[in-house]
């Protein structure tokens, strides 16, 4: 259940996946230098100019190298501000709404989060580089397992990646810290509000066409408080979702 998804301010279209026939990938002749330099570029014009002030964030952003969770034929297009096609009919996120996303769970060392929808593995490199411990679903094994060895291959030793359906979450290694969804269910499904831990955060893209961009904050009484922050358009989440109440 894989993100792809703009906000309603900066509407970008969407990347459709290749199919049979597509010509054969080009090498990348791409240095590591001229990555690093669309990196920072990436962050002073698309993140930083939108407002995104977390340090923490900021840097994962200019460390994690975007380019490995694309096709390669599409490389050159990593650091662009819009969505990349990365097969299964799925797209990565553009890189201000991973960058909005991974600020409003607010990372610090240490935190327990759990992400449903691994996609590419972008999302969950950028939270293990603010150094949480993290939990991921991905319902598609082809990008699970391809997620999983990209993030082993850099070394995110804090990364732990599930094959599933997120709508149940991770209930045994719940409570959570923080919670962040990646696909748009209509409504929020309840074992993620269950292993919500007290003043943890879930953060969720909710509706159908048109979502928002929801923060869902556990209280230390158990209430539940929620935020609107932006209009968005995801991918609508599939699995146990879809059959409805």
């Amino acid at each position: 259940m894989l993100k792809c998804l703009v906000p309603a301010g900066f509407l970008i279209a969407m990347l459709a996946a290749g199919g049979c026939g597509s010509p054969e990938p080009s090498p990348d002749t791409t240095s590591e230098e001229d990555y690093a330099v669309m990196r920072d570029e990436m962050v002073a014009e698309q993140i930083e100019s939108r407002g995104i002030r977390d340090p923490a964030v900021l840097k994962a952003l200019r460390t994690v190298p975007r380019e490995l969770f694309v096709p390669l034929e599409d490389r050159r297009f990593a650091y662009r501000d819009a969505p990349l096609r990365i097969g299964f009919d799925q797209t990565i996120s553009q890189p201000y709404i991973v960058a909005l996303m991974t600020e409003l769970v607010r990372p610090q060392p240490g935190m327990k989060v759990l992400e449903v929808g691994t996609g590419s593995g972008y999302q969950a490199a950028v939270l293990a580089q603010c150094e949480v411990e993290l939990y991921s679903i991905e319902i598609l094994p082809g990008l699970a397992d391809r997620a999983r060895g990209i993030l082993a291959e850099l070394g995110y030793g804090n990364v732990k990646i599930r094959t599933g359906d997120g709508f149940d979450g991770w209930p045994e290694e719940a409570p959570f810290d923080a919670i962040i969804v990646t696909a748009a269910p209509p409504t929020i499904p309840q074992p993620l509000l269950d292993q919500l831990g007290p003043g943890g955060r879930l953060v969720i893209p909710v509706g159908r066409l048109n979502q928002d961009l929801l923060v869902v904050t556990r209280t230390e009484d158990g209430r539940f408080e929620r935020e609107t922050k932006a209009g968005v358009r995801f991918v609508p989440m599939t699995g146990k979702i879809e059959e409805g109440p």
